[in-house]
């Protein structure tokens, strides 16, 4: 596969909008402004195909020519996220049903049945056209499929797939009524015939969390379907251009492990909220490494300036992007590409930021700080280019795992899994501890501690594998809501938690859960020893019987579960497994957590200010460091002995750094090979 010699920087360029003189002028500012890819043409299907095999490629011919003179690569993107008017009216079984059974008309983006025939169909050709035209061309660098892929759809066709697909998995109707639990609500089948989508109509999409899973991987294993459908034709045009398409953040609905088994690298779009610390956007980045098992990604989109889609679109700070975007790199991103290039005139985004504003114009706060960013990047060259993170902790991560958890009914109606996996994510992120965020069947030979919050679902043998892992000396921690279903929803039998209970060397009586506004204490015992004696928790509290000597850790103080275990330490084989069966405060998860990864023998990578965030990317050419100031005062990382080049400036670095307040410091380690 095609590898990338430098950091490609640009990102989202809609050339169908602007005359031949602002495309000429455009040219002159990318250049100016460093930028070495241009994505196109996302949204242009009507204007490539205006009729049914009836083609028009001159006016992109033109463009792509023009930017290829200016030395910029470009990611050419199949236009197949927003489906021309003719093909939604000519065959309307490409238009999605909605959960409230409603045909929807013509409009948006990203608004089709991607189980429509008719609909690949004409993906397909699309996509063949672009690559017979371009595949070889020299511009091009990479492959962009469709875009933000994501929508439900509950039509005829989706409802006689979903049969087929539940016959493939099930065999026969007695297992899915096994697996369902029908006997429940008497919703016993007799065929598969009598199946229908969980959907307003029924109800199935708020009152039987096994169905609603079943369609939720069914519409994953649908869209990863039609991405193949037009992956297979760019393929075979040229087998070297990688592929990519965008994930859209944290999408739920999607399970992103298996959207990105076949795309040769992973892409997503990174759009904070004004609000979300800088741990939550870093774990974001780490589940994007995490998909591949710990190779680069494609930052598809991130924006320059201002977003338009959300409450109050705040200006970006200066020197916010550039922090963003070397926070994103120092996750395992290989490019740094935004949305967009010219801001639009018109439409839902015309106010959403840009590198060229409506003014045009070159002195802009964003220009010059997107130029200064491009010039950076140009002399880093391709020093960390598919670098990997060395981490010896690691977190699962499951989208099944999330759907079933919060679609059951009960203790709480608060069950936030992102949430409380973000909560466990930092407290090895506020140490500087790198984490790779692992897929419940990934292989765990190489890690020391592993954190698996709210492992609700018993699914691929994870259960017998984290078993394995302790045994043989690893750290597990683990907690409330873990062990109680199948992969079905079905609950396990015979005690919470479940398969993991010898492990832990405790069994859970009952789960009481806590409103908003109520907490309970929690004391520790002389087993552990912390800064206090007494912490906070709350949400949900296990009462918990240990069994086969497990140690207790911290008892409750209140209610009338007082003085029985909430936190836990089990020996088993060589390792250990920590049980934590509330939500304490995050200060006691900090110093546990600290406690714990000394025990384990991992250490932050240097010392720092707090608020600084350490990373190391370790590539063939390079161990590359990263330090990120999100402080708004001076701070600094102490590299004591150790030997540094920065990677902007050149100079060497030793020793404690002062790092302005916003700042980032890029440097490689000094080795006999670059010495």
């Amino acid at each position: 596969m095609k590898k990338a010699d430098r950091i490609y920087y640009g990102g989202d360029y809609n050339p169908d909008q602007w005359d031949d003189r602002t495309i000429e002028e455009d040219m002159r500012l990318l250049k100016k402004a460093g930028i070495n890819l241009l994505t196109l043409p996302v949204f242009s299907w009507a204007k490539l195909e205006p009729d049914e095999g009836v083609y028009d490629f001159e006016w992109l011919d033109r463009i792509i020519d023009k930017i290829w003179e200016a030395g910029i690569h470009v990611c050419l993107a199949t236009p197949t996220t927003a489906q021309p008017a003719w093909l939604s009216t000519r065959y309307p079984e490409v238009l999605p049903v909605d959960i409230a059974g409603r045909k929807r008309t013509h409009g948006m983006r990203v608004f089709f049945c991607v189980n429509s025939l008719k609909y690949r169909e004409r993906a397909a050709a699309i996509a063949e056209e672009m690559a017979k035209r371009y595949a070889r061309h020299p511009a091009l660098a990479m492959w962009h499929v469709s875009n933000e892929y994501g929508t439900y759809c509950y039509c005829p066709t989706c409802q006689a797939k979903f049969r087929v697909w539940l016959r493939r998995r099930y065999g026969t109707v007695e297992e899915l009524n096994k697996r369902w639990h029908t006997t429940f609500w008497g919703r016993i089948l007799t065929s598969f015939e009598e199946v229908t989508p969980p959907t307003e109509l029924n109800d199935d999409y708020r009152f039987n969390p096994a169905i609603q899973l079943d369609y939720m991987r069914f519409v994953t294993d649908s869209t990863a379907e039609c991405f193949r459908n037009e992956y297979e034709v760019l393929k075979r045009y040229n087998p070297e251009i990688p592929i990519q398409t965008n994930m859209s953040g944290y999408i739920k609905k999607l399970d992103q492990f298996t959207m990105t088994k076949d795309l040769d690298i992973v892409g997503w779009d990174n759009y904070p909220w004004p609000d979300d610390p800088p741990y939550f956007v870093a774990m974001k980045h780490d589940i994007m490494r995490g998909l591949k098992g710990g190779r680069s990604f494609v930052l598809t989109e991130q924006s320059p300036n201002q977003q338009n889609w959300q409450p109050y679109n705040l200006l970006k700070r200066p020197g916010e992007v550039r922090r963003l975007s070397y926070q994103a790199m120092a996750h395992g991103a290989d490019t740094c590409l935004f949305f967009q290039m010219r801001q639009s005139i018109a439409g839902q985004e015309k106010f959403h930021g840009a590198i060229i504003s409506h003014s045009g114009r070159e002195d802009t706060r964003v220009f010059r700080e997107c130029s200064q960013l491009g010039e950076e990047l140009q002399s880093i060259g391709d020093t960390f280019l598919e670098g990997r993170t060395p981490a010896r902790a690691g977190l699962l991560f499951d989208w099944n795992n999330w759907w079933a958890l919060e679609l059951a009914s009960g203790p709480s109606k608060d069950m936030d899994y992102l949430k409380t996996v973000s909560l466990y994510y930092e407290t090895l992120y506020r140490q500087n501890i790198p984490v790779d965020i692992l897929s419940y069947g990934a292989d765990l030979s190489s890690y020391d501690l592993i954190l698996a919050p709210m492992l609700y679902m018993e699914k691929e043998n994870v259960a017998e594998r984290l078993r394995e892992f302790v045994k043989k000396g690893g750290t597990l921690i683990t907690t409330v809501m873990s062990g109680l279903a199948d992969d079905n929803d079905r609950c396990v039998f015979g005690a919470y938690p479940g398969k993991l209970k010898e492990m832990l060397g405790i069994w859970v009586e009952e789960t009481d859960a806590l409103r908003p506004y109520e907490k309970n204490r929690m004391r520790l015992t002389d087993n552990l020893q912390l800064s206090e004696k007494e912490y906070d928790c709350g949400f949900l509290c296990d009462i918990i019987h240990p069994e086969g000597g497990a140690e207790v850790l911290a008892s409750y103080k209140e209610d009338f579960y007082a003085d029985t275990p909430c936190v836990t330490r089990n020996f088993f084989g060589k390792g250990l497994a920590y049980y934590i069966g509330t939500q304490p405060e995050q200060r006691f998860l900090e110093e546990l957590v600290s406690h714990i990864c000394n025990e384990c023998g991992l250490q932050p990578l240097y010392p720092s200010s707090e608020g600084v965030e350490l990373c190391l990317r370790v590539s063939d050419k390079a161990k590359t460091i990263f330090a990120i100031n999100h402080n708004k005062t001076e701070a600094w990382v102490d590299f004591g002995p150790q030997k540094l080049i920065g990677l902007t400036d050149k100079k060497p670095l030793t020793g404690r750094i002062i790092i302005a307040p916003g700042d980032v410091l890029t440097a490689k380690i000094e080795t006999e090979n670059n010495a």
